[in-house]
């Protein structure tokens, strides 16, 4: 499963970028990630030109930044026309220290403090997507006594439950983000923005969950979606300008995963958009998007070095299993651990070894630390390079300093080129937040 730029250099090593992976584990150290910036600015392209082809209104792609956001992302995004989604004070602060345009910002959040809605105002954010009556109320304050007027989208829940893990599931009725369509707390909430003197209503926002490998559970939010926008008219008169369909789009962690390329998406989306409108005699709103992982993960690679191995004896077939560790684990990675996340890995220095040895993946924390369990992958030895593909979302991102671990490195390779995006936490970075109270302080 090779992807984007990646491929098997003369000396058998996984090449991406046109760097070897073996000598960026060398130079940068590892756990270290490797984001292929060819194959994400071609995402970028890809998808925004997809729907740009087959939609017959106006279409914004927004980059969703929780997937991964540093400064030198949010430029990239910026280079490719995107716009972007935000979701907290620090994400909103990195893009806009990065000179990303506010005006092309979204801010997402089931709670923004007070903090965060005047930071998004006094920025000038393009649209607030509002989650609830108490932010409503609250915005609608905020702005007063700034004197703004805010434009915003209502998050609504339509009620359509994905097939897809427990956890990353957002669009059903039973869930904390957004307002229930069918028990018309959506409906009231659209009346009282329209009444609103700070607030300006453009559209409605919806996201089903996330890693969904079809479009059947985006077609059917956008059923609901559109017979909403009607009734919304025929209730207050009012024409919705936008409707934000979120994102969603799953990718490739597995060779037998398959989900819809980004046209094969933009046919079923935009057509089953088209169908819906013309039912209800509605003209095209501009439509809004919020790919993340779906432009991100596949470009990313985790590289480890290989530690010790332990042959242990179990009662299951096939009486055997090898626990390969690598010298990180949930600490880069709590995917596996929060969502069960399954992932593929090659050798990097022996990239077309035959897999004829199945091996578990250990991380080195002191948990039941399994980044990969029954991987197909041959023999391995101390100081392999591992490298574990589609590892651009939500690895970074969610990153911590459990033990004590330091987040790794992130460069940008291209052309040979490879670039520090985030530098790896050193120790001292690690006690630069610590505080020793004078109770506690060492006696002379």
């Amino acid at each position: 499963m090779l992807l984007g730029t990646q491929a098997v250099n003369d000396a058998g090593h996984l090449e991406i970028g046109g760097c070897d992976t073996v000598d960026l584990a060398r130079q940068f150290g590892t756990p270290l990630y490797v984001v292929d910036e060819t194959a994400l600015r071609d995402n970028c392209r890809r998808y925004q030109a997809a729907f740009a082809a087959r939609y017959p209104g106006e279409s914004e792609v927004s980059y969703a930044g929780k997937a991964f956001l540093v400064t030198a992302m949010a430029r990239l995004v910026e280079e490719e026309r995107l716009s972007l989604d935000v979701a907290s004070s620090g994400e909103l602060y990195t893009a806009l220290q990065a000179g990303f345009p506010p005006e092309r910002i979204l801010h997402h959040g089931n709670y923004k403090s007070d903090e965060e809605l005047t930071m998004a105002l006094d920025a000038g954010v393009g649209r607030i997507v509002v989650d609830n009556f108490f932010e409503l109320r609250r915005l609608n304050s905020v702005a007063g006594e700034a004197g703004r007027v805010q434009p915003i989208l209502l998050r609504v829940a339509p009620g359509i439950d994905p097939h897809t893990h427990r956890r990353i599931r957002t669009g059903q009725e039973d869930s904390k983000f957004g307002l229930n369509v069918r028990d018309g707390a959506a409906m009231e909430a659209i009346q009282e923005a329209l009444r609103m003197p700070n607030i300006k209503l453009l559209g409605i926002h919806c996201h089903i969950g996330s890693q969904l490998l079809d479009a059947k559970s985006h077609e059917d939010a956008i059923d609901v979606m559109v017979a909403f926008l009607a009734e919304i008219r025929e209730r207050t008169g009012q024409t919705m300008a936008e409707l934000n369909i979120g994102g969603g789009l799953g990718v490739r962690y597995l060779p037998d995963h398959n989900p819809p390329t980004y046209e094969e998406f933009a046919d079923l989306v935009c057509g089953a958009l088209t169908t819906s409108l013309k039912r209800y005699d509605l003209a095209p709103p501009r439509l809004l998007q919020e790919p993340g992982r779906a432009l991100i993960a596949e470009t990313g690679t985790t590289l480890y070095t290989i530690g010790p191995t332990k042959r242990i004896s179990i009662t299951e077939e096939p009486g055997i299993r090898y626990y390969v560790s690598v010298d990180g684990g949930m600490s880069d990675n709590p995917r596996p651990q929060l969502y069960d996340a399954v992932y593929t890995a090659m050798i990097a220095n022996r990239a077309g070894q035959p897999r004829d040895r199945v091996v578990t993946i250990a991380g080195k924390h002191c948990e039941t630390d399994i980044l990969i369990w029954n991987l197909p992958l041959g023999d391995t030895d101390q100081d392999d390079i591992l490298a574990v593909q589609s590892t651009g979302a939500y690895n970074h991102a969610m990153a911590s300093n459990y033990n004590r671990f330091r987040r790794p490195t992130v460069v940008f390779v291209q052309n040979g080129q490879a670039d520090v995006v985030y530098e790896r936490e050193t120790l001292d970075d690690l006690l630069s937040r610590d505080r020793i109270p004078e109770r506690l302080a060492k006696r002379s």
